[in-house]
């Protein structure tokens, strides 16, 4: 689940936060979204999967601030051990998650999360 501090502000339309992160090493990413479950991003998600993302998680959940918010978790399977991705797909499919939110006015930092977050 993203830390959202409200949901009175979206990034985009239905689109609250956005963190596209990895489990050390960093070479995997996965797509983590909080949407407006009354107004999803319907085009980002058909382009993620266009992009061979599945949803692997989500749920439901009212913020403390009374918004209704519905939590989405995306991976993408590569070639390399245990389905990873090697370093070429790595740039290419951080390359199309950068197109795929700049279309929408989001600019995402992927980053590796800590081992403490990662395995929590």
């Amino acid at each position: 689940m993203l830390f959202l501090k409200s949901t009175s502000v979206t990034k985009a339309p239905g689109i609250y936060e956005v963190d596209v992160a990895a489990k050390p090493p960093g070479k995997t990413f996965g797509v983590f979204l909080a949407t407006d479950p009354d107004n999803q991003p319907q085009s980002v998600l058909a382009g993620l999967a266009e992009l061979g993302f599945k949803n692997t998680h989500q749920q439901n959940y009212i913020h403390k601030d009374k918004g209704k918010v519905l939590d989405l978790h995306f991976q993408k399977d590569g070639t390399d051990l245990f389905n990873g991705w090697k370093a070429e797909e790595c740039t290419a499919n951080l390359a199309a998650i950068e197109s795929l939110f700049g279309n929408v006015g989001i600019t995402v930092a992927p980053r590796v999360m800590s081992l403490a977050e990662a395995y929590a």
